[in-house]
């Protein structure tokens, strides 16, 4: 019985009151608020935090990169993640189905399903990675500890020194001569850099150049908290490390030059977005899945500020270990590593090696990157999957969900395989610097154009105020009206004047390439002007005006998704309550008739507060059941 009213106290429910139903009984909800705060936090908190945000950090100038993330994060970052989950929540749709509110714009839904096939496509390969090194840990030396292997270069300068060797990995006097030959020599690197260029990715000298190819529910507790764990115990460790506060300086200090530059506020704007999960659908199709009357106001404050909170700190640790790489190597901070997507891969090992009993932390600290991967990654299959079932909507599919998921699992898993080759990492980060990046700000500033200017904000004020029980605060008013936009189209046109091609390291990027990468950021955004034709030509009106009203127009079924929350003017015409008011009925041209089979069975109760619906004479005798989850 305690456990029953310890469930219904997690489910949003008062003391003594019976533990809730889903709200959809057809799709499904949240089994609790706070498998849904989880679940969002391991989206948003993830490769993004630990292994993206340090290396456009270092490669924009530290500090200088600080000042621009914050802002965006204030101006654009909070309010948009806010818009998309109140967006997928009052609607209870996924990143297709919510389009309904203005059917013309549905191509926006669309290019998000793009930019979430690519990120997922490079994803998978840095999970890889992070799965290669946690094997390669299960060893009582780590590989990259010392100098003295095949696949390093007489350049090599070790940070442990030689007395640790064991005799039988290796001989240490030849590591010691070979330390006192590097001290007169200007360019050093770190026997974690050589692991990374050398052994794991056995670089090609050309993007075309392939070589070989090398060889959500419950669980969101743990995935969501250990990662904390150990990024403490690696800041711990970072901060006592001799030059440990010039790293700390190098991230915190700005660089006003670099801060005039639009390429720094380009990537603070593009990773504000990647790392909050903005514009790739994630967001409106976990959100879908709460109940309508959720304070997802509340939720989006918090898992923001968690999110970019996680970004700050795991700089923190990157830079201190920089601060000692480059205190060791006897260069500046700016260049002791990859300013490239590798840089994760060669500062975490390097600290690890410096931890007593450094393979069993090697361990924790790859698994710890695998969890956050895979947590992004279930929710970027999710949306995927959802997209397509919502919008095909059929018994079979919604049955068959699971034959959709390997589907598109498989899909993306041969999609991948180009980047595992030797020229893997130079297409790694040209898709990451293309397919994923200016394109999650042009389709947010798209919808939040739409969502204001086309349905309108007065219309859109007043949703949310049905949905809450209040209006969004005046700040989030502004931004979504006037700020958000204004900023984002100043980026975007000053980022296309100072444009420079991307290089890694020394490489530069052939043009054929830098196409390839252009047709990618396009190929996501053509989407949005491609359905918008498609839709007025097989919208209703004579002319070519009266079908670009039609298309604009709200879809009929546009609104909650349930009846019972229909109320004002998204009640059923014509059905007047006793006090004058609408009262929500179903009818047959707005309701599947599955789900007026279904709303006899659906308990409602006095709302709690995860917000369940506000039926005033609640079934006297509601049996409990278990909440299905939705896989996110």
């Amino acid at each position: 019985m305690a456990e029953k009213q310890f469930a219904g106290i997690l489910n949003g429910a008062v003391p003594g009151e019976p533990v809730k139903r889903d709200e959809n009984s057809r799709r499904g909800n949240w089994g609790n608020q706070i498998e849904f705060v989880l679940t969002s936090v391991g989206y948003a908190v993830g490769l993004g935090n630990v292994w993206r945000f340090p290396y456009l950090c270092y490669r924009n100038g530290g500090g200088a990169f600080m000042f621009p993330y914050f802002i965006m994060l204030v101006f654009c970052g909070i309010p948009l993640f806010f818009l998309e989950l109140s967006f997928g929540q009052f609607a209870s749709l996924g990143c297709l189905g919510v389009w309904k509110v203005s059917p013309m714009f549905k191509g926006v839904g669309y290019g998000m399903m793009v930019v979430s096939t690519y990120i997922g496509i490079y994803y998978n390969v840095v999970i890889c990675i992070a799965f290669y090194y946690f094997f390669m840990s299960m060893t009582n030396l780590l590989p990259w500890t010392y100098c003295n292997n095949p696949w390093n270069t007489a350049d090599c300068s070790g940070v442990v020194g030689p007395s640790r060797i064991n005799s039988s990995l290796a001989n240490a006097s030849a590591v010691i001569s070979g330390v006192t030959e590097l001290v007169n020599r200007t360019k050093r690197t770190s026997p974690s850099e050589e692991y990374w260029k050398h052994k794991v990715l056995n670089i090609s000298d050309d993007i075309g150049n392939f070589g070989r190819v090398k060889s959500s529910g419950k669980v969101v507790y743990f995935t969501a908290t250990f990662p904390y764990v150990v990024l403490t115990i690696l800041f711990i460790r970072g901060i006592t490390l001799d030059g440990a506060i010039n790293g700390i300086a190098y991230y915190l200090t700005p660089q006003w030059q670099k801060i005039l530059d639009a390429k720094v506020w380009g990537d603070a704007a593009s990773q504000i977005f990647y790392s909050l999960g903005c514009a790739w659908g994630g967001l409106i199709t976990m959100a879908s899945y709460n109940k309508f009357h959720n304070n997802c106001y509340r939720d989006s404050i918090i898992i923001s500020i968690t999110n970019c909170a996680t970004s700050v700190y795991a700089g923190f640790v990157i830079f201190s270990i920089l601060g000692f790489m480059a205190h060791h190597l006897g260069v500046d901070v700016s260049e002791v590593a990859d300013h490239g997507p590798g840089l994760a891969f060669v500062a975490y090992p390097e600290a690890l090696t410096l931890l007593p009993i450094s393979p069993l932390w090697s361990l924790l600290f790859f698994f710890m990157l695998i969890l956050l991967g895979l947590g992004t990654q279930f929710c970027l299959l999710e949306t995927l999957v959802t997209a397509i079932v919502d919008e095909i909507g059929t018994d079979w599919i919604i049955r068959n969900k699971t034959v959709v998921t390997l589907g598109v699992a498989v899909v993306g898993f041969l999609l991948g395989v180009p980047l595992t080759t030797q020229a893997g990492i130079y297409w790694l980060l040209l898709m990451d610097n293309y397919a994923a990046s200016f394109s999650l700000v042009v389709i947010s500033c798209i919808m939040c154009i739409c969502v204001m200017y086309i349905y309108g904000h007065k219309n859109y004020f007043k949703d949310v105020e049905m949905m809450l029980g209040f209006p969004p605060p005046i700040f989030f008013r502004i931004c979504w009206r006037f700020v958000s936009p204004v900023i984002i189209s100043f980026i975007l046109i000053f980022t296309v004047i100072q444009y420079k091609p991307i290089t890694y390291n020394d490489y530069i990027y052939p043009n054929w390439s830098l196409i390839i990468g252009f047709c990618m950021a396009l190929s996501s955004v053509i989407c949005i002007p491609i359905y918008a034709l498609y839709k007025i030509a097989n919208s209703e009106g004579s002319t070519f005006l009266e079908r670009l009203k039609s298309s604009l127009k709200p879809d009929r079924s546009w609104g909650p998704a349930l009846m019972e929350h229909r109320i004002g003017r998204y009640a059923p015409a014509g059905a007047l309550g006793p006090d004058g008011g609408l009262e929500a009925r179903a009818l047959k041209e707005e309701l599947k008739e599955e789900e007026k089979e279904k709303l006899d069975e659906i308990s409602l109760t006095i709302q709690g507060s995860n917000g369940s619906t506000h039926n005033p004479n609640p079934s006297p005798n509601p049996s409990p059941s278990p909440n299905p989850n939705p896989s996110a």
